[in-house]
């Protein structure tokens, strides 16, 4: 039986390839990360691994850019990002961007109460 996150890799692929969508994230298991982790260098596919805790495991991949980027903004936990590097992030990954401009404000309200 295939591996459910392995399972979407084909058609992220295929999105990737015909130019849909130029990052993607995926979230599995250690044993789950370790076969996504080699389709990905088998087609050459760049790819971070950042890991969430002991069992699991964040997979970015798509276009070198993109992902050198995740690199850079994503060191600890999704929940630590800042508001710029959650809006970019959401926005790399291809998601809505009106709503990602209104999760922008609502956490840049929230953090400026915290100081």
């Amino acid at each position: 039986m295939k591996p459910p996150m392995a399972g979407f890799l084909p058609q992220y692929l295929y999105e990737l390839k015909k130019g849909v969508r130029g990052l993607f994230l995926l979230t599995m298991n250690t044993a789950e990360a370790e076969l996504v982790e080699k389709r990905l260098a088998k087609d050459g596919v760049d790819h971070y691994r950042h890991v969430v805790n002991g069992t699991k495991v964040n997979m970015f991949f798509g276009h070198s850019q993109y992902v050198a980027v995740v690199r850079a903004i994503v060191t600890g936990p999704l929940n630590a990002l800042s508001a710029e590097q959650d809006f970019i992030l959401g926005t790399l990954l291809g998601y809505d961007r009106e709503q990602q401009c209104q999760r922008f404000l609502g956490r840049q309200a929230r953090q400026r109460e915290v100081f």
